[in-house]
């Protein structure tokens, strides 16, 4: 039986982070029915202590032998436990949000990224608003969404596509700093701007319960990236406007039996899916490969890796590849608005995006200098 370690995170506002992570592999695991696996977790709190993490995986890897480790972590932390995984000879397989842009994209043959793209769909919902006639866009963040580079996405992106950053309005991170009121005097001089807005999320409806009470009947043009369009939190959140629209990499309306098939499974065992049980659930296919792939080629990381690029498997989201020059998965994204359900949000899809590999090689190529992100959290973990 094969030993799988993981490193579980918790968050204050996505409360159930760990069990989700925890239930979508176990489930997927077992949605494979060709082997059996045993799952050993380790604890990592928000992952922003460095030597929690390391001391984490380094049990893991010593004292559990486990054959790989699955960590919902971020570039940054992934890279201080390269030397780990490399002395040990094991691969590291992260499940990242997205949200951040490294300075240097992972090249090392132990580790992987199975990535929700939420920098990549900052940078497609900056594309839309410019397709949708916006020139002149206002970047709005909470204090906590704004430290990391996605920022940086949807900024400059909207100048890529030949819009301009007009306004930056950034909320503190508690209930009684959050407020939308400094934008009044900005739309009164400039009401043809689009909202580009990067939060997560209870977040996500402090940010529409401020939008409708400043702004109610204004219709004003919200653009969100996926974590601004994560279900589970939209269904709580007050319906703000009739224009809101954003890029979502995951919902329960995607139409494929995979999906039909995750959604089913977690809710005949009393969970509700979300997009961290998702990507853990996707995460059982790359394990399995990852396995077989060591057995063919007596852990040779290398050919491991070289495998993997040709590697695709069918996802919630569709179907999944690997962008070998990253070592990061790759997977459909999707256009998509609100509307109205009974005061509150709902997705409705509009449409898949055809050109999601070129955009991602796009914001690959990024340079990055006198650019930074503070956080080593885990992305909604605080």
């Amino acid at each position: 039986m094969q030993k799988i370690g993981v490193l579980l995170p918790r968050s204050t506002y996505y409360e159930t982070i760990n069990f989700d992570i925890y239930q979508g592999l176990k489930f997927g695991l077992e949605n494979l029915k060709n082997k059996e696996y045993k799952i050993i977790i380790e604890n990592i709190g928000f992952g922003a202590e460095k030597q929690q993490c390391y001391r984490a995986a380094e049990k893991l890897l010593l004292e559990e032998d486990v054959s790989i480790v699955v960590a919902y972590i971020g570039h940054r932390t992934a890279e201080l436990l390269r030397p780990l995984f490399l002395a040990a000879n094991k691969m590291l397989l992260v499940l990242d949000a997205g949200a951040n842009l490294p300075n240097e994209w992972p090249s090392c043959p132990n580790i992987i990224y199975h990535s929700l793209h939420n920098a990549l769909g900052a940078r497609l919902a900056a594309q839309k608003a410019v397709n949708d006639g916006f020139n002149e866009g206002a970047l709005i963040t909470g204090y906590y969404d704004g430290g990391y580079l996605h920022t940086y996405s949807i900024s400059k992106s909207f100048e890529d596509f030949n819009g301009k950053i007009v306004f930056n309005h950034a909320t503190g991170y508690k209930i009684e700093d959050f407020s939308m009121e400094p934008l009044q005097s900005h739309l009164n001089t400039y009401p043809n701007t689009a909202l580009l807005s990067l939060f997560s999320g209870d977040f996500v409806q402090w940010y529409f319960k401020e939008i409708e009470k400043h702004f109610k009947n204004h219709n004003v043009p919200i653009y969100l990236s996926p974590f601004g369009m994560e279900e589970s939190m939209l269904e709580q959140a007050v319906f703000p406007s009739n224009n809101v629209k954003g890029i979502i990499s995951w919902s329960k309306k995607i139409n494929n039996p995979e999906n039909r098939i995750f959604i089913e499974t977690l809710e005949n065992s009393g969970k509700k899916p979300n997009i961290f049980s998702l990507i853990s659930w996707e995460s059982a296919s790359i394990i399995d490969k990852i396995l077989d792939l060591l057995d063919l080629h007596k852990n040779n990381l290398i050919d491991v890796c070289s495998g993997l690029a040709e590697f695709k498997f069918n996802s919630p989201r569709g179907i999944v590849t690997f962008e070998a020059k990253t070592n990061t998965t790759l997977s459909p994204l999707f256009e998509a608005k609100l509307i109205e359900k009974n005061g509150f949000c709902e997705i409705e899809i509009e449409k898949s995006i055809p050109h999601y590999k070129e955009e991602f090689e796009k914001l690959a190529s990024f340079e990055l200098e006198n650019i930074n992100s503070a956080w080593y959290n885990s992305y909604t973990c605080i």
